[in-house]
């Protein structure tokens, strides 16, 4: 946690109390940070200013982009569809590998744009054809208020909203930020506590929890996403643990991401996962009887495929990013034999495919 020179500026924030000490605690996660005045805490974005906390990066965004939704990665939510894809700075992990350091890791407030209101972020969106709107490459939980403002503004458009996160938040502020996210993939990183403190500074039990509170206690579609680290999180004691975990607490049908990490931030050490360890996790889940196991981040049709769990014939095929056959009706039932398959469906046309399309929201949008 940092002390400031200068005045902080940004928006009330929700989620904290006054400690009888003077200070105050957030809480919108698990760390509770406690602020003197002045403080930020240790996603730096909330802050305490003027005997209460401030929201720093409300309207204020890194960068949009329009992606395919399997690059969420979504798999089993409206496949082929499009998605307004931004984030802000800073974040409440503090992640050795993380793959979006530059952002989520970032001081530089300077570097956000203006003028992101929810309202030009909603009409980019419809202006732009994307059927959703997703807030990612850096946590959303650190700015719910703007998130969940967002989220509005896209559903009173017919848009749809998406949180890519790492699920670490208290069960009070998560009910109400996923009551209003359509869909959320979930950052599952290890299966050990030893891992998230280590390597996370922070505790598996709460991501855990708040896997089964979204998809017990919300409408949110879930899907899981762990970053497969050589040597750290791979081992198949671990792995079989983790699918037992999901296939008993969640269920067959909420679908899990195998995904390779390349050497990044502070662990440019480390190997890059190869890709048997992937095709090694994706057969051990499927063993547990998970129905959706996947692998990212390397080329692997046959971990792309949306498999039907009635007749075990591929109702999605993918190459990457693109949808190369889909034998799906209106309602996602397998045009086979006639199974539902876990997700969210709808009319499928022409796939957006896997181009990544820069945004720029203009004054006004």
């Amino acid at each position: 946690m940092e002390r400031s020179a200068d005045p902080i500026s940004g928006v009330p924030a929700r989620w904290w109390h006054k400690l009888d000490d003077g200070r105050i605690q957030c809480d919108l996660c698990p760390r509770d940070c406690k602020l003197h005045e002045g403080q930020r805490a240790a996603c730096f974005v909330r802050a305490m200013q003027g005997g209460e906390m401030l929201l720093t990066t409300y309207g204020r965004s890194s960068g949009f982009c329009i992606d395919p939704i399997e690059k969420k990665p979504l798999n089993n939510f409206f496949p082929g569809s499009s998605v307004l894809s931004f984030g802000t700075a800073g974040c409440n992990l503090a992640c050795k590998f993380c793959q979006n350091w530059d952002i989520s890791k970032s001081r530089d407030m300077d570097r956000l744009m203006d003028d992101a209101t929810p309202q030009a972020i909603a009409r980019a969106a419809q202006r732009y054809g994307a059927q959703s709107v997703a807030f990612t490459y850096n946590d959303p939980v650190i700015f719910a208020e703007y998130a969940m403002d967002t989220a509005d503004a896209c559903h009173a458009l017919g848009i749809k909203t998406v949180a890519v996160t790492a699920g670490y938040m208290h069960h009070e502020p998560a009910r109400e930020f996923y009551s209003k996210m359509n869909a959320a993939n979930v950052d599952l990183k290890a299966f050990t506590d030893d891992f998230y403190v280590k390597l996370c500074g922070a505790k598996l039990q709460p991501v855990l929890d708040i896997l089964a509170m979204i998809h017990h206690e919300t409408d949110c579609w879930l899907e899981i996403t762990t970053l497969l680290i050589p040597g750290k999180n791979d081992g198949d004691e671990e792995l079989k643990a983790l699918a037992a975990w999901v296939a008993k607490e969640l269920g067959p049908d909420v679908p899990i991401h195998f995904s390779a990490f390349h050497p990044d931030w502070k662990m440019g050490d480390i190997p890059p996962t190869p890709p048997a360890t992937l095709a090694r996790a994706r057969r051990i889940a499927m063993d547990a009887g998970l129905h959706y196991v996947y692998t990212g981040n390397v080329h692997d049709k046959a971990g792309d495929e949306t498999l039907c769990p009635g007749c075990g014939k591929a109702v999605i095929r993918r190459d990457w990013y693109s949808i190369l056959g889909y034998d799906l009706d209106d309602t996602g039932h397998c045009r086979h034999c006639g199974t539902a398959i876990a997700g969210r469906y709808g009319k499928f046309g022409k796939p957006f495919g896997p181009q990544r399309i820069p945004v720029r929201l203009h004054a006004g949008a």
